[in-house]
């Protein structure tokens, strides 16, 4: 096999991988342990670097069992968690926060994904509106994307000046510090892929009907600029690495590794165990003799289509 060929069979595996990814996305909120040794195997995926799909629902719900134990600890013991995600377009970074949060109690866990500011909030302190956002005692806030927009997007786009993304990075270390210290639990993600395989997620979301609405104009600006953005990250992480919330750097070419790898790494950054709970028992319905229920006018129900 010559080299286009291999690199023609490498590019067929992973929009094979990308697809089945798709397909087994719908099946992960019905999966239970009944259901995964009825799973099928998935022999069409040999790439060296594919998940094999019986092992990756197995893990997936180990991990989000052990999130719903996490969930109960931070209750229990009214922890305050942060947890942001951040990386390029398309590097994975929604799919993860969705794996987290599958199967928790959205009063506990919370996605939080900012539009761009209002003409108001570009008058505020930066980090003004993303405080308001903080987690209180007994919560997990998720950011899908947060203040280090300002060091990545707005940056590159042209939002803001040097001079503002400077005192950003002036400001950045000593807020997340006083963060740690007001007893919030900081954990920040960066979520790496290649060029080749941006390259291929756009193109799927281009021509899958259900993903187009995830690509925006500065989606597509994004790509182009993809030197710039690489410039801008390095030194992101060059000057917001600190002891006190560190950087965690996830290889994301591979969809489920990564998924698998960066739940069961959060799970070690809150130490936790398990709480006990009371046995639930499940009440007797009163039954009241004088009770009579009354009829549902047939105009008030949603027609049976289906």
């Amino acid at each position: 096999m010559n080299r286009d060929d291999r690199s023609r069979a490498s590019l067929e595996d992973r929009v094979r991988r990308e697809l089945a990814d798709s397909i087994d996305e719908e099946l992960e909120l019905e999966l239970g342990d009944h259901l995964l040794s009825r799973l099928p195997d998935q022999p069409d995926l040999p790439s060296d670097d594919a998940v094999d799909r019986k092992f990756y629902f197995t893990e997936l719900l180990r991990l989000q069992r052990e999130l719903i134990k996490l969930q109960d600890w931070v209750v229990t013991h009214k922890l305050k968690v942060v947890v942001l995600f951040e990386g390029r377009d398309a590097a994975g970074k929604g799919g993860v926060i969705k794996r987290v949060t599958q199967r928790l109690n959205p009063r506990v866990c919370r996605t939080v994904a900012l539009s761009a500011p209002s003409e108001r909030e570009r008058t505020q302190w930066y980090f003004q509106r993303y405080v308001a956002h903080l987690p209180a005692a007994g919560e997990i806030a998720l950011f899908d994307r947060s203040w280090y927009n300002r060091a990545g997007v707005e940056r590159v786009m042209g939002f803001c000046s040097e001079a503002d993304v400077d005192e950003f990075f002036r400001t950045v270390p000593e807020f997340e510090r006083m963060l740690v210290r007001s007893g919030i639990i900081l954990v920040k993600y960066w979520f790496s892929i290649t060029d080749e395989e941006q390259n291929l997620r756009f193109l799927m979301r281009i021509h899958d009907p259900l993903k187009q609405w995830k690509l925006s104009p500065m989606d597509l600006e994004s790509r182009r600029r993809w030197e710039e953005y690489t410039k801008a990250k390095e030194e992101m992480l060059g000057r917001t690495h600190i002891p006190e919330a560190p950087w965690w750097v996830v290889e994301g070419n591979n969809k489920r590794r990564a998924r698998l790898n960066c739940i069961h790494h959060l799970l070690t950054q809150v130490p936790y165990q398990e709480v006990s709970h009371e046995a639930i028992v499940l009440p007797q319905r009163e039954h009241k003799p004088d009770y009579l229920r009354m009829p549902v006018a047939p105009e008030l129900y949603v027609p049976s289509v289906y």
